[in-house]
């Protein structure tokens, strides 16, 4: 048996397979997915996403959205995603360090909103890095 992973952002379906297992970043954890899981819709939390195909691990960075397994399909619908071969490291470099710059040399009555944004910007960059330096 296998499970057919779809992850899907609003610019672009950025991974559809048949795999083994899958691993996602939640609100309360990671959680693993096995093929004839029980239905599930849970918040996806920005981190790494561990899928496993025939004995060899893919890791993908997922930014914050949601998760949904019925049957053996598992749908991730998130803000942001990337698999590791895509990353530019040099490129993820320079907007974290404008995001914490941006951060810093906000002003005290900066809206929450705009704060939360340049937040998840600094998370997002973080798994990204992560995920591509995982293998160093």
């Amino acid at each position: 048996m296998a499970l057919t992973l779809e992850i899907v952002t609003p610019e672009a379906r950025v991974y559809s397979d048949t795999i083994d297992t899958v691993v996602i970043p939640t609100a309360q954890g990671e959680i693993g997915i096995l093929p004839g899981h029980i239905p599930l819709l849970t918040k996806v939390e920005a981190g790494e996403l561990r899928v496993t195909k025939g004995g060899q691990t893919t890791w993908l960075a997922v930014g914050a959205g949601f998760a949904q397994i019925e049957g053996d399909t598992v749908s991730v619908l998130a803000e942001r995603a990337i698999s590791e071969d895509k990353i530019d490291e040099a490129a993820v470099e320079a907007a974290l360090k404008r995001a914490e710059e941006a951060i810093k040399a906000a002003p005290k009555d900066i809206d929450m909103s705009e704060l939360e944004r340049l937040q998840e910007a600094v998370r997002y960059a973080g798994v990204q890095l992560a995920v591509k330096r995982r293998n160093r």
